[in-house]
């Protein structure tokens, strides 16, 4: 992988970019993971939520499955292909080469990430205009939330993908490493069961985990119901996620190969 010298931070992100882009178009494990999975699970939530008491909730089917989707998007297209991208790189010497040039450390791992956290944005634009359209979902009452609980998303699964692939010893472990977030996640973040359906002692404790926020945020851009001190808790423990997965990143990355 070789990456055009330029003189600018977002000319070099963008070289690397895309040098990853076509890296990513080659690996078919890679495109079933980010583009099918996530277009796939939302048929399975909507099958597994449509006989559950949404109404007392104040949810329908639409609002139960849009904010999944996009969940399994950020999880699968943005969280699970970075870590095998990372892990991949590094046990190539390819981030260590990378080291040697102008390029910086966090432009480093923020081109790599580039075509997977733009992979996830569309996918979820896509899958919004999706379910609008087929589960009749309206538009949302207080979009700005559900941008910025995509957006926190998109930034925390990049964060959460580097950070797991510094524990992946190869790009193998990387598909068993990445496994307790998505499980955990997709159980008890609100997309398999919207969290407004949990007990509220176990719920209350769901709302701590990295995705729980961000679903939130989405699901209550579309239903308008969240008050000031829900939004703000939210919005706290997503950043609070997004400082320590950083932080995290910055003391522990690994750079070259594990062995």
């Amino acid at each position: 992988m070789s990456i055009m010298t330029t003189t600018s931070a977002a000319g070099r992100m963008a070289a690397l970019a895309r040098a990853e882009l076509t890296l990513l178009g080659r690996s078919k494990g890679v495109i079933v993971t980010a583009v099918f999975v996530p277009l796939v699970m939302p048929v399975i939530v909507r099958s597994a939520v449509k006989d559950m008491d949404l109404a007392g909730a104040g949810l329908t089917v639409g609002l139960a499955v849009l904010p999944a989707a996009i969940g399994f998007s950020l999880l699968f297209a943005v969280y699970a292909g970075l870590v095998g991208v990372f892990a991949s790189r590094r046990e190539e010497l390819v981030l260590k080469r990378l080291r040697t040039g102008e390029l910086r450390d966090a432009e480093i791992l923020a081109g790599a990430s580039l075509p997977a956290v733009l992979t996830g944005l569309v996918q979820s634009l896509v899958l919004v205009v999706a379910c609008t359209a087929v589960l009749h979902v309206d538009a949302p009452k207080a979009p700005l939330l559900a941008v910025l609980g995509l957006l926190a998303g998109l930034v925390l699964c990049a964060a959460l993908a580097a950070l797991t692939a510094s524990f992946s010893r190869s790009v193998e472990s990387a598909q068993v490493t990445s496994l307790p977030l998505i499980l955990a996640s997709m159980a008890g973040s609100g997309m398999m069961v919207p969290l407004e359906l949990f007990p509220d002692r176990v719920a209350s404790v769901c709302e701590l985990l990295p995705l729980s926020p961000v679903m939130t945020l989405v699901r209550g851009g579309w239903t308008g119901t969240l008050s000031a001190h829900e939004t703000l808790g939210a919005v706290a423990t997503a950043l609070v996620w997004i400082v320590v997965a950083v932080f995290a990143v910055r003391r522990w990355f690994r750079w070259e190969p594990r062995r």
